[in-house]
């Protein structure tokens, strides 16, 4: 039997499945849309997170959609799908391990929630995360990082994992600021607001479909896409799609424009923009805004990055990154939007 001829043009073969991939990435987000309505950007932001291997926090009031958004997310993706509550007694070790008094009184250790289906666990939902401890942010922090742990003596990976958390923004009580640290391994914060167009509102309130969360939840296609597989499209994604010269610089523009705001013109009310910032977005921040910027253009059906690209993920991967003075900490939530449209519209695109 002859061999095989070597392909002539491998570039085409890695063309077509990525081509392959974008129809199956916009049917995922298809299915998202059954079960969430007023929720597009949020719906585009986490499938851009899912194909840039990135985790997302959540935020938002109380009964906005993020718990259905995120099981919906979960079933369209495929692989198991665990979650846990965040409380004030939760502690590292009810991640890893379970003890309990079986049937015949004896004591018992079985797996956590994090630990139980080995490998195949693919979506980690931590709910109201600032509820936790911060030795439980410590832990989440490693499984992020590493997307493996320590347990029974050995090292379990989670090859396949995203975490997603939500952070309700209204309650205060018995909360814990998670620290910088943690928040710089999301590589997504989103906001989740309630829709503003009055149509959906009233689908909302008097469409009994709306009203069963559950059977919502069933509408949605399970594994829609084969989460064991998405590694390697994510690599593809990377390499695949290229940024000239000219985007680099305004992406570096970008950057520094994080740390002093100033340079550039950027003038907030009330503000001496001199002593705003502590600190500028990291050098990790900015790898993962240029990863969720690749996915978001080649979603887009292109194979080179536009300025538009990184302005869709800019605030989602970056405002959460970049941190202001203790006096302006206080009073964030109105000035990191002012100074993120700020920062877009002063640095000059190409």
């Amino acid at each position: 039997m002859p061999a095989a001829e070597p392909n002539p043009n491998p570039s085409f073969d890695k063309d077509r499945l990525l081509a392959e991939w974008r129809d199956r990435a916009l049917a995922f987000e298809r299915e998202i849309h059954k079960a969430v309505v007023g929720l597009d950007h949020a719906v585009r932001q986490i499938t851009v997170a899912v194909f840039a291997r990135g985790h997302v926090m959540l935020e938002g009031d109380v009964g906005v959609g993020k718990t259905t958004l995120l099981r919906a997310v979960a079933r369209g993706l495929g692989g198991v799908y665990e979650r846990i509550e965040g409380t004030i007694d939760l502690m590292p070790n009810d991640l890893v391990y379970h003890t309990y008094i079986d049937e015949q009184g004896k004591p018992r250790v079985d797996p956590g929630p994090i630990l139980k289906h080995g490998e195949s666990l693919s979506v980690f939902f931590f709910n109201e995360v600032n509820r936790a401890r911060p030795q439980v942010h410590s832990l989440l922090l490693r499984v992020m990082a590493e997307r493996s742990v320590t347990a029974f003596n050995r090292e379990q990976v989670f090859p396949y994992l995203q975490v997603f958390a939500d952070r309700n923004r209204v309650e205060k009580e018995e909360t814990f600021e998670m620290p910088s640290a943690a928040r710089d391994r999301f590589m997504m914060e989103l906001h989740i607001e309630t829709p503003d167009d009055p149509d959906l509102r009233l689908a909302l309130m008097f469409e009994p479909r709306f009203h069963d969360v559950d059977r919502l939840i069933e509408n949605v296609r399970p594994g829609v896409l084969a989460h064991r597989e998405i590694p390697d499209i994510a690599r593809a994604i990377q390499n695949g799609i290229q940024a000239s010269p000219t985007l680099q610089r305004y992406a570096l523009d970008l950057w520094q424009a994080t740390r002093k705001p100033q340079d550039y013109g950027v003038r907030l009310d009330g503000v001496q923009m001199d002593q705003l910032i502590l600190a500028g977005a990291s050098p990790r921040g900015m790898s993962m805004m240029m990863r969720a910027a690749r996915v978001a253009a080649w979603l887009d059906g292109r194979d080179y990055l536009l300025p538009e690209d990184i302005q869709r993920v800019f605030v989602e991967t970056t405002a959460h990154r970049v941190f202001l003075a203790p006096v302006y900490e206080l009073r964030r939530e109105a000035v990191i939007g002012e100074l993120m449209a700020g920062i877009l519209g002063r640095v000059a695109a190409p």
